[in-house]
């Protein structure tokens, strides 16, 4: 599947959501979309390993970190587990770690930064449930699309 964000948005203005710019790609794959699944947590990851844990069927993991800068959500053992159960991507409102190694992984990551330090493992969080950061919502089962050019979220698959 071929993405391209700005000819999703001259193609379908109206119903689409604009991330604001403020993620740089870190995975293999530039591009990437498909159905949204949400986590909403706070510099604990644990249920990011049991979502990646689970099979991915081309959905894509929004993280709601809450923007932190002082730990990574992500990591290059999730990454691997999104690889290996079907992901296509992950967003995290968040930083990321290993991202050598996750460049050269078959995912979408796409983040706020990086960071060496992990989460702490407390199991707290919510999922499945909308969250809103860079003037977006992002609703599970809602679809998103990202690419060099940016981030959007449509209520229907475009693709």
């Amino acid at each position: 599947m071929e993405i391209h964000t700005a000819d999703l948005c001259d193609a379908h203005e109206a119903t689409l959501q604009v991330v604001a710019p403020m993620f740089s790609s870190y995975g293999g794959r530039p591009a990437f979309g498909g159905p949204i699944t949400t986590l909403k947590l706070f510099e604990d990851n644990s249920l990011v390993r049991t979502a990646l844990g689970e099979p991915g069927q081309g959905r894509v993991l929004v993280i709601d970190g809450g923007g932190s800068m002082r730990c990574a959500v992500v990591g290059d053992q999730l990454a691997q587990l999104a690889v290996d159960n079907g992901w296509a991507g992950i967003v995290a409102y968040g930083c990321i770690r290993d991202s050598k190694a996750i460049g050269g992984m078959d995912v979408g990551v796409f983040a706020l930064g990086t960071h060496p330090k992990k989460t702490v493992k407390r199991n707290t969080g919510e999922r499945d449930i909308p969250v809103t950061f860079g003037g977006v919502t992002f609703t599970p089962g809602h679809y998103v699309y990202a690419d060099e050019d940016g981030v959007v979220v449509s209520p229907t698959a475009l693709l």
